[in-house]
């Protein structure tokens, strides 16, 4: 897969993620020569495709769990590893957008062209929401950083 070469995490996330688009892209390719009109022949080789397809999806499969088993063993703090630090990085994300969504839509400014048109007010206060967002925001990019830096430390096994 690597060649026997050692990798670190944060390489093999690179390679996860090139991989990944690659498999997109030859499915695409797959799909856009599996059917010509008659007496035509199809740009590119569906067999070739196909078997470039499962290679490549295997090798991706393959490199996901070692980063997945890597994740999973590799200390983050003295509570978590560092699979618990994603888990909690994607729910701290979560949060943030949806406060700054709820914040953004209670921010709304209704047009009215006569004192007799409904108005509709906030039920939330705007300001206490975008400071949780700041504070979400920060605490997101700190962990974050962390994360980042332990992946470029870190062998994958």
């Amino acid at each position: 897969m690597n060649g026997g070469i050692d990798l670190k995490l944060a390489e093999a996330l690179i390679l996860r993620a090139d991989l990944q688009r690659r498999v997109e892209q030859i499915r695409a390719r797959l799909y856009n020569n599996v059917m010509v009109q008659e007496g035509e022949k199809p740009s590119e080789d569906p067999d070739a495709l196909l078997k470039e397809f499962l290679a490549t999806r295997n090798e991706l499969t393959n490199i996901i769990k070692r980063i997945n088993k890597t994740n999973n063993i590799t200390k983050f703090n003295e509570d978590w590893a560092l699979s618990d630090a994603l888990v909690e990085k994607e729910a701290l994300l979560d949060k943030r957008n949806m406060l700054t969504n709820l914040a953004e839509r209670a921010s709304y400014k209704q047009d009215r062209y006569s004192q007799t048109e409904i108005k509709s007010i906030a039920t939330i206060n705007v300001k206490e929401i975008q400071k949780e967002v700041d504070r979400l925001s920060k605490e997101y990019r700190k962990l974050d950083t962390k994360i980042q830096g332990l992946n470029w430390l870190t062998d994958l096994i």
